[in-house]
């Protein structure tokens, strides 16, 4: 006897969305994220949040390694009610004895999320032609989707008085990451301007700034790749991430030369930046290099609400993609269930 799948496979496909970039969503959609996410940490404030995800599972592929992303699915999952399951390359096949393929197939049936940080992007994009449920992007080395809602949604809640998101300029010190990538393309698509600053070697590549200047045509944001550190004075949200990345640690000494001291995040640089500025770190933060410790501890430091905000990210995440279809059964399809498995195991 064949009993149809029970997991998310039978999916209506019309509904089945991925997170890949934050680029493929509308304003509206963002906006709709950014709401739910306000909505979950005030649940969580009062440690009442829904249990929104219950027995569902979120697979986790990480072939590199992560402090925040790991951390806040896992316990973006439990709060949301159900459960994640940490898988690393030495954990599985991905790729080496199994096609990425075959790896999406199998996990579609027994999770109902994928959530992958890979090597490179195109690892993630044959996750999504393969899974019947949703992938999301934990990092690969064009994109940081998760990280940019976190990031848009600390700023909304730090906004000066009387400022909408339409009105920050964010100033990212340093080299083109795919965090700076993803803020140009996230910044420019919701009507935030932007300011890559740094030395002119390791500025945004082309193909970047023509998806930005379509984003700007339709959002009205407008912006700016310079070596000038003066511009920090037009930019009420300074933004810093490491100057090399564990791909690089043989470009460290060049990359450092290059960009100290100065696009190094000080209390002096802040000092530069518009009245009320606030500094965003994605973290890890590499003290004495990229940031000072002085810098990240001042008043206008907004970076451990950031890092928190990635389980708030998160928690929005999980239950965005999956609101279609992670619905309770009636209490009547369950007392079915358990009256004919209680009168089977009677009879053992």
């Amino acid at each position: 006897m064949k009993i149809p799948s029970s997991s998310a496979t039978d999916l209506n496909k019309k509904d089945l969305r991925h997170m890949l970039t934050m680029n493929e969503f509308t304003k509206d959609e963002i906006d709709d994220m950014l709401e739910l996410m306000t909505l979950l940490k005030n649940a969580r404030k009062d440690n009442a949040i829904p249990e929104l995800f219950k027995n569902k599972t979120v697979g986790m592929i990480f072939e590199a390694g992560s402090t925040r992303t790991r951390v806040s699915f896992e316990a973006a999952a439990t709060l949301l009610g159900g459960h994640a399951i940490f898988l690393s390359k030495r954990d599985i096949h991905l790729g080496a004895k199994e096609t990425i393929e075959d790896t999406a197939r199998v996990l579609s049936r027994m999770c109902d999320v994928i959530v992958a940080r890979t090597n490179d992007g195109e690892t993630t994009q044959k996750l999504t032609e393969s899974a019947t449920v949703p992938v999301i992007n934990g990092l690969d080395t064009v994109y940081h989707p998760t990280q940019m809602l976190a990031d848009i949604f600390t700023m909304q809640e730090h906004l000066p008085e009387g400022k909408e998101l339409t009105d920050l300029t964010v100033a990212f010190m340093g080299d083109e990451t795919d965090v700076c990538r993803s803020l140009l393309l996230t910044c420019t698509k919701y009507g935030i301007n932007f300011k890559q600053i740094g030395p002119k070697k390791y500025h945004m590549e082309e193909k970047w700034l023509q998806l930005a200047d379509k984003n700007c045509q339709e959002s009205g944001a407008h912006y700016e790749i310079t070596e000038d550190t003066k511009k920090v004075s037009e930019c009420t949200v300074v933004y810093g991430d490491s100057f090399y990345w564990t791909t690089q640690v043989d470009e460290k000494e060049e990359r450092l030369a290059a960009f100290m001291p100065d696009y190094v995040i000080t209390k002096e640089l802040m000092e530069k930046a518009a009245p009320g500025a606030m500094l965003l770190h994605c973290l890890p933060a590499n003290d004495k290099e990229e940031i000072t410790r002085e810098a990240l501890e001042g008043d206008y430091s907004v970076a451990f609400d950031q890092s928190e905000n990635r389980l708030t990210a998160q928690m929005a995440i999980i239950v965005y993609f999956t609101r279609h279809y992670v619905k309770d059964p009636s209490k009547e399809v369950r007392e079915q269930h358990q009256n004919k498995i209680n009168a089977f195991l009677e009879k053992l």
